[in-house]
């Protein structure tokens, strides 16, 4: 064997893709510490991407199930922020198209804030349609939290440009005149409602981020209006904001402190 290398070596690497491939299986016989490193690396890069691939394809099971009943405009729809005290509860609508393909798209709760980022650009660029609702800490305090949430996926689905045909919806049933399905725990299960849990989660952290500008003393931008004890000492200095939810415990305790 020719002695690559070890710049030649990664550079030739990053070629293959088949981990039975002859040049690989004569680096395992090459005696360099730094070959076998790079090796080593190479190859736990190629499990991870096939990991990935293999998860991806177990996420659009669901898609493919209901495409092959006609349907074609399948939207996913999830929300974000129905615990926190403080912010709006955001819900994201999103129909990708059938050639969509992206390993690394999950649930959002199990993707860094970098890896979230990334995403939500690549999913922008490429989603047929995609759809927000909002609504305010103020009118969940008049309607509650579950009513809140319903009413933000409706209008994220109506926000949409391209009507759905079909929705998969995050463990909710709504009110819609499109046929849809409930699924537990959706945003592991499906790949357009993981979208929309990125959608969803990437556009309420900024209004947070946004919102901390006005009210720094909260560290909403950290938060993102979860009850944290650094929010809670807040609350207990400072009082609330207009975007408290009043209706929550223990915000609603300290009310008439103030």
């Amino acid at each position: 064997m020719t002695k690559f290398t070890i710049h030649e070596i990664e550079d030739k690497l990053m070629t293959i893709q088949d981990l039975d491939h002859t040049f690989v299986k004569e680096l395992r016989m090459d005696e360099r510490k730094g070959v076998q490193r790079l090796l080593i690396k190479w190859e736990r890069e190629k499990e991870q991407a096939r990991k990935l691939h293999n998860r991806f394809v177990e996420m659009t099971k669901l898609e493919q199930e209901f495409r092959k009943k006609g349907f074609y405009y399948i939207a996913g729809i999830d929300e974000v922020g129905r615990g926190p005290l403080a912010g709006p509860v955001v819900a994201s609508a999103v129909i990708l198209p059938e050639t969509f393909y992206y390993p690394g798209v999950d649930d959002s709760k199990k993707l860094t804030e970098q890896k979230r980022e990334e995403i939500f650009s690549i999913i922008q660029r490429e989603a047929i349609a995609i759809g927000i609702g909002v609504i305010s800490a103020e009118e969940i305090d008049e309607i509650n939290i579950y009513e809140a949430t319903k009413k933000a996926m409706l209008a994220a689905i109506i926000d949409l440009s391209t009507a759905p045909d079909f929705l998969l919806i995050d463990a909710m049933k709504l009110d819609t005149p499109y046929p849809f399905e409930a699924i537990i725990k959706g945003d592991g299960k499906s790949i357009s409602i993981a979208a929309a849990s990125i959608v969803a989660k990437v556009t309420r952290d900024r209004m947070l981020s946004k919102i901390g500008e006005q009210y720094p003393e909260y560290g909403f931008s950290k938060n993102m209006g979860y009850g944290t004890k650094e929010h809670l000492d807040a609350i207990e200095k400072y009082g609330i904001t207009p975007y408290h939810r009043k209706s929550f415990a223990p915000v609603k305790n300290y009310i008439t402190k103030f």
